[in-house]
């Protein structure tokens, strides 16, 4: 037994003291800003925007809006519905109506969005959505079936959203 504390401490002691400790990594706003985002944005049926010069990726996650940065801490986030903001190089803006999904940040600045389905603003009239959402919304407090009010509650959630985003 007191051969082996013996080769326990040698060994402690053989080791140098920097390999043992870890500096924490810090980065600040000038090093995430020199990096671009390899952004996918994909439905399951298709791919519906691909780029590798995104500067920041603004996401309706569930826990609120999110910006995404180059060199962002890898994370999977659930998406509700609302507005993908994409912000390329050249301070161009790309908006997408997202009805729900996953945003996957992963190591090497890559952003992955899956979407259930995703649509430019302008292929939304307003006056539709508007008439879409009062519908919704008689079928919502009306005495219908349990499920066709529990259906027109989520589709009142995602029109109000709608609307506010193209007013916005």
């Amino acid at each position: 037994m007191q051969s082996f504390r013996l080769l326990r401490t040698a060994a402690l002691r053989a080791k140098p003291l920097s390999s043992t400790i870890r500096t924490p990594m810090r980065r600040g706003y000038a090093e995430a800003a020199s990096d671009k985002i390899k952004l996918s944005l994909t439905l399951p049926h298709q791919a519906i925007y691909k780029a590798t010069d995104v500067v920041q990726v603004n996401i309706p996650a569930e826990s609120g809006v999110m910006g995404v940065l180059a060199n962002h801490v890898p994370s999977i986030e659930q998406l509700k519905a609302g507005v993908v903001d994409i912000i390329e190089e050249g301070g161009a803006s790309k908006q997408y109506f997202v009805s729900g999904g996953f945003a996957v940040v992963q190591p090497g600045s890559k952003l992955s969005i899956n979407a259930v389905e995703a649509y430019t603003l302008d292929e939304f009239n307003v006056e539709s959505v508007r008439a879409q959402l009062a519908e919704a919304n008689k079928i919502a407090t009306g005495s219908g079936s349990e499920q066709d009010i529990a259906e027109a509650k989520v589709e009142v959630e995602v029109l109000e959203t709608l609307q506010a985003a193209l007013k916005g």
